[in-house]
């Protein structure tokens, strides 16, 4: 696992997803076959909304078989959102129940089921705990009543608490509406927690009196545990029926709104059941980073059972599905994918443990896209900044080391708008109640946006200084692990500190963590052993020279070593039996008081200590085995977990050494409390100093085994070089691979160097001294390719990453005849790079798609209605907000930027069509270049409408080029359009001509839904 073991205080069920749902496939080609992964996603929104916006071509499954069966839509929203049901309601819920219970009792069963072509498992544990929680479901009604009466008071006193709260987070899904719903929002979120229910008339109302038996039971097990801040409408999009409104939204039509949209929904997946090419949704029960560790290691080396337990506290492991997985029919399991979507997982695992578990899943495609996204931003006037923090590492540098960037920052700009959001978020800082900031970001590889550099296979990895590598890998485990200790805890939180101890429990990464992300690193980088070895001496002499008995590592360095070396064999893996009664300090302490303490377990004796944070445990026996030569432990899980009385079997892997340390009658195995500043603060005067919660001596047989530990499965794949493809070109001799040049504090990337080693023999003449000693000309040909020319041959240099091309720095050796082309790395706001074509239109195989622009289907999306009431008051700020406050100044100051020249073109076109800004609404455009006052372009607006999971709006129109041959045939047309058509016409300033030439395309390209390029298209050929 790559995250922490933590104490499960308080367990939040998020029954219902607590964002608007977002549109899957929207980065991807229109005839792409989506390959999607959703990691930690609660419910089907994001399935349901995607399948709903495509153009024609345990609740969840409950939900979806409800569909297929043709359940009436209203009854269906009664049962996923309502916690409170009507009787028809619930008889409906329990007869589908014992339906799917009928279904499942065999893997073999459900696969001849009804439902079995659309709805597949991954593994037959994903089934066997569907199935189980569908038979509590049923079951709930027979409970005794000493079962069901503390049910019911938990809800009663959950329902009464958020009756009176004033929570407005549903407004985030009226985008740039939200200051329209902060009344009616928070008044729904009362009257659905005070009545379990969405309905306004009191007779539906009075007839909701049974408990929904799907909001009681999840990984909280029996109970009330669903999250404070569930609220219905947090799914859905509102924008549209506020901002068409013509008089104030009244609750009823807020509810309509939303159960009209998932009515869209459903009827679109029952469409898309009987078409040509139905959806196939998997499902897989396990802990996202357990999931991808499975898939990771069969994609690698075609193992089934990898030996990764489904989830911390079970003892099952991971077993695929052979049928699935071992398959080369169509439609057989994926194992890479083309969309992966990892909801808030940031928030709870860390973003750097998100990318480790989830990038080795990304196909290489170039439109191949990683959706991360946090609830707990900061909002901070710095993203970059931010990132950073999270990242621990420049953003430049980490898309080096991984080889995934944020698309906005190689870009500059984003399509989806998140400026309510922030407006929000300074509200709040004004003490309105809002408890989130809503940060998304799409991660792609940094050479996927480059036109040429994209059809280029297997860009070679770059390459990294060994002593500089070292020293930079040593400052990320730095950064992350520095406020262990206690000394630099309390200097970094000084002007926070209260705030600072209430998170202290909330980490996220241990040594396994680290091991994996250079796990990753190592993986992407392809370096030799030797070479590796190099790089992490060098880690060691720098952690070695910091040693300090203040410092955590001291007592961390075992579980590190046993983590980076797990092909050593002299691992064991030491498994500890913690009576029940020893958890009951922890299970009687308050959670609000202790929150959710991070678990670990150590070594100790009178002279040493080592701490262990990569910890599985679960509740049962653990029954020794086997021989003292060859020991082997059974473990008999005990599946009633939390509800049983059995011990907890507490298992790590350390270094066999350590066990010898120190006589082993003087070593300890300890389970207990990470020290944090919160967890002294709450439990020293419970468990001690040590924080134990239970320890055992080493040579305890009932309650300590120690188990030789076998190697985990893994493989590295083998990378070739960059192979060239048509468009690159390589007449002057061999490209090697970039090497990568860090500052003196190695955080920062100064340059990447690429040498071309010449061996065409013409060209080496023009080089060599007696041919003239001529000069290589060098131009940028794309974001990430460098042209060099010897005379008449060229030769075109691939590098990792955008650059700079205008600050290159040559270095000839004439002698040896290699010429290096040194260029620093670019990104938004600098020169070059992306700079050279923002929009880019990306051809992969045939098929195109846009690579900093979203795609939409025009059709499903609602109109504004500019007629509405007071439009103008929130369409003129949101149009306004396109600018960034760089981009405000240099309008200001007048200067000369090209984005802000085509958001100044973007804004005056929304203006006009809106009508906001002088009453007249205009349809017609012409963009007319202000230095030469020539006009070649017209864009026609039909409509604007509303991007609904994008947040923000888009003008519906055509563009007519104005080419010679096109006002030839249409001259009278034409002429009649220019003095009739009151054309309003658009000064585009320095450099934005240029920009609207690349934009148009990938306009044109987002939208297109009902037709297909041809195979004399320019841009396909």
């Amino acid at each position: 696992m790559a995250n922490l073991l933590f104490w499960p205080s308080k367990y939040f069920f998020y029954a219902i997803g607590n964002t608007s749902a977002v549109y899957l496939t929207a980065d991807i080609a229109l005839e792409e076959p989506a390959r999607i992964l959703l990691l930690g996603c609660g419910d089907p929104r994001n399935v349901l909304h995607t399948i709903f916006t495509e153009p024609r071509n345990s609740r969840n499954v409950l939900l979806l078989t409800m569909i297929a069966d043709r359940q009436p839509y209203a009854t269906i929203w009664n049962i996923f959102f309502h916690f409170r049901l009507d009787k028809d309601s619930h008889t409906t819920l329990i007869d589908q129940c014992k339906k799917l219970i009928k279904h499942s009792e065999t893997a073999q069963k459900w696969k001849v089921s009804p439902y079995a072509s659309s709805i597949k498992m991954s593994t037959d544990y994903t089934l066997k705990e569907l199935r189980r929680h569908w038979t509590l479901y049923v079951g709930m009604e027979e409970l005794p009543n000493s079962r069901l009466t503390p049910i019911h008071d938990a809800f009663d006193q959950l329902s009464k608490k958020n009756s009176r709260e004033n929570k407005i987070t549903a407004t985030c899904s009226l985008g740039p509406l939200g200051h329209r719903g902060l009344t009616i929002t928070p008044e729904h979120f009362r009257n659905f927690w005070k009545t379990g229910v969405t309905f306004v008339d009191g007779k539906r109302i009075a007839t909701a009196t049974l408990l929904n038996p799907t909001f009681v039971y999840s990984l909280g097990r029996e109970g009330c545990s669903l999250h404070h801040g569930t609220d219905p409408l947090n799914v859905f999009h509102l924008a549209a029926l506020f901002g068409n409104a013509k008089s104030a939204v009244s609750m009823t039509e807020v509810v309509k709104a939303a159960n009209q949209e998932f009515a869209g929904w459903c009827s679109s997946y029952l469409d898309s059941l009987s078409s040509t090419s139905p959806p196939t949704i998997r499902f897989f029960v396990g802990k996202a980073t357990a999931v991808c560790r499975a898939l990771c290691v069969f994609g690698d080396v075609g193992i089934l059972n990898p030996g990764v337990p489904v989830a911390q506290w079970k003892t099952q492991l991971i077993q695929l599905s052979g049928d699935e997985y071992y398959t080369s029919a169509p439609g057989g399991a994926p194992v890479n994918f083309n969309v992966i979507h990892t909801s808030n997982l940031e928030d709870h695992i860390g973003l750097l443990n998100v990318l480790v578990t989830s990038l080795p899943l990304l196909s290489r495609e170039p439109s191949s896209v990683l959706y991360t996204e946090s609830l707990l931003f900061l909002g901070q006037d710095s993203a970059t900044k931010e990132f950073t923090e999270h990242l621990h590492a420049d953003l430049s540098v980490i898309g080096l080391l991984i080889g995934l960037s944020p698309v906005d920052y190689l870009c500059g700009f984003s399509t989806r708008s998140n400026t309510h959001e922030l407006i929000m978020h300074r509200q709040s800082k004004q003490g309105a109640n809002v408890s989130q900031f809503q940060q998304v970001t799409t991660w792609k590889a940094p050479t996927s946006g480059d036109t040429i550099a994209s059809q280029t296979a297997n860009i070679a990895s770059p390459v990294f200084d060994e002593h500089q590598l070292g020293t930079l890998l040593y400052d990320i485990y730095q950064s992350i692990f520095e406020q262990e200790s206690s000394k630099t805890f309390w200097a970094a939180n000084q002007k926070n500190v209260y705030k600072a101890v209430g998170v202290s429990n909330l980490a996220h990464y241990g040594r396994e963590s680290f091991v994996l992300l250079l796990q990753l690193i190592r993986r992407r980088l392809q370096p030799s052993e030797d070479s590796w070895t190099r790089v992490m001496d060098r880690f060691m002499s720098l952690q070695l020279a910091a040693w300090s008995i203040e410092s955590m590592d001291t007592l961390h360095l075992q579980d590190f070593g046993g983590q980076l070396h797990r092909h050593v064999p002299d691992l064991v893996r030491i498994v500890l039996v913690v009576p029940r009664e020893k958890l009951s300090v922890l299970e009687n302490s308050k959670p609000d008081e202790i929150g959710n303490p991070p678990l670990q377990c150590d070594i100790f004796g009178m002279r040493h200590q080592n701490i262990f944070t990569a910890v599985h445990v679960a509740f049962g026996r653990a029954i020794p085995m086997g021989t003292k030569s060859r020991p082997h432990v059974i473990f008999e899980e005990d599946t009633r977990g939390w509800a049983g009385s059995s011990s907890l079997v507490v298992s790590f892997v350390a270094p066999s050494w350590l066990l010898c340390a120190e006589p082993p009658e003087q070593l300890s195995i300890g389970f207990g409390v990470r020290n944090t500043p919160l967890a002294c603060a709450t439990l020293i005067k419970k468990l001690g100093l040590a924080l134990h919660v239970f320890s055992a001596k080493l040579m305890d047989k009932t309650l300590v085994h120690v188990l030789p530990e076998h190697p985990l499965p893994s493989r590295y794949p083998s990378e070739s070089l960059g192979r060239k493809e048509p468009g690159v070109l390589s007449q002057i001799g061999k490209s090697g691979a970039a090497s990568v040049e860090l500052d003196e504090q190695c955080e920062l990337i100064t340059s990447l160097t690429a040498r071309v080693s010449i061996t065409n023999e013409d060209s080496a003449r023009l080089f060599s001294e007696a041919g003239g000693k001529v000069v290589p000309q060098i131009t940028q040909l794309s974001p990430c390719i460098i042209r060099v020319a010897l005379g008449d041959q060229t030769q075109d240099i691939v590098y990792p990453f955008p650059v700079a091309g205008s600050a290159h720095r040559l270095r000839l050796a004439r002698k040896s005849r290699h010429i290096e082309v040194v260029v620093p790395t670019s990104r938004s706001l600098m020169p070059d790079g992306m700079k050279l074509n923002p929009f880019p239109v990306i051809n992969s195989k045939g098929l195109l798609h846009t690579w900093s622009i979203h795609r939409v289907n025009l059709s499903a999306l609602p109109v504004l209605d500019v007629k509405a009431r007071n439009i103008k008051e929130w369409l003129d700020p949101h149009v306004a907000f396109t600018m960034s406050a760089r981009e405000l100044s240099l309008r200001k100051k007048q200067q000369i930027d090209t984005l802000m020249f085509v958001k100044n073109t973007l804004q005056s076109i929304f203006v006009g069509a809106s009508g906001i800004q002088g009453g007249t609404v205009h349809r017609l455009f012409a963009l007319r270049d202000k230095k030469t006052n020539n006009c070649d372009t017209c864009i026609f607006i039909d409509e604007i409408r509303y991007d609904l999971a994008a947040h923000t709006l888009i003008c519906d129109g055509y563009v007519l080029p104005l080419t010679v041959e096109i006002i030839k045939e249409n001259e009278k047309p034409f002429a009649n359009l220019v003095h009739q058509g009151k054309m309003i016409n658009i000064d585009v300033l320095e450099g934005g001509m240029q920009a609207w030439k690349q934009l148009l395309p990938a306009f044109v390209e987002r939208c297109r839904s009902s037709w297909t390029h041809g195979a004399n298209c320019e841009y396909i050929a």
